[in-house]
């Protein structure tokens, strides 16, 4: 990252989003967040994308870098290989977020907040709760889906999280954190699931109990559903396939 210390790396995993993204939000909070840095990882793209990320790379190289995977690995690899690359920098955080901006940049400082706030705390996962005075929009089928899955989710995990599938995690950049990323995920889209596993293996089904919690869930203040997304409802079939081979190999 060009020589510069960051506190926290964000890895924002891009697969044929030169339509979708918006690299003039980027370097608006790019230039504010000084602290941090973005590492955009471009998944075997087949349209512009990876010229996009260029250019906004060459206008800001302290606050923006480049991984390009030399074909489509899938979003598990790709933010794997993110944050294993990320690391290298040793930031204090490390963590990744959405390409399409469901939940606005200027949310990243409340999940750095945690971490001063909460200092046991290694893991913050965002997620889409519908509370009055907060902005959650999301469509009701995708809605309904998700919570079903959360159930699932629950008792595969062997916690009460809430959700696990939203595109926005933070994590303290500890030897733990390292070894949840060490060895590829068994899925494509629901390795959020393996995460929550892996952690409760290395550190025990106490880290997610009690005030004093590793885990710590955030809800968020903005989510809006975006048009583009690669999951659609069909998919939800294959995520409880994929959820059921997780709950064996764990």
């Amino acid at each position: 990252m060009s020589g510069k210390m960051v506190s926290t790396v964000m890895v924002v995993p891009c697969y044929n989003e030169a339509g979708r993204l918006s690299p003039e939000a980027f370097r608006a909070f790019a230039e504010s967040w000084r602290h941090g840095s973005f590492l955009f990882v471009d998944d075997g793209s087949t349209d512009h994308t990876f010229a996009v990320l260029a250019k906004l790379q060459a206008t800001f190289p302290t606050g923006f870098d480049v991984l390009r995977l030399p074909g489509n690995v899938g979003k598990a690899e790709a933010v794997r290989l993110g944050v294993l690359q990320a690391l290298r920098s040793e930031p204090a955080y490390v963590g990744f977020w959405d390409a399409d901006l469901a939940i606005p940049l200027d949310a990243i400082p409340l999940f750095e907040a945690v971490f001063r706030d909460r200092p046991q705390t290694e893991v913050v996962l965002g997620a889409r709760v519908k509370l009055l005075g907060r902005d959650v929009q999301r469509k009701p089928v995708r809605h309904y889906l998700g919570r079903v899955f959360a159930t699932a989710v629950a008792i595969v995990v062997g916690v009460q999280v809430y959700d696990s599938q939203c595109g926005a995690k933070l994590f303290r950049a500890t030897s733990t954190v390292r070894a949840l990323f060490a060895t590829p995920f068994r899925s494509r889209w629901i390795f959020d699931v393996e995460i929550l596993v892996r952690f409760l293996q290395l550190r025990g089904r106490d880290a997610a109990h009690g005030a004093e919690a590793l885990l710590y869930e955030l809800p968020l203040p903005v989510w809006h559903d975006v048009d583009g997304s690669k999951l659609r409802p069909r998919d939800f079939g294959q995520a409880m396939i994929d959820l059921a081979r997780i709950y064996r190999g764990s």
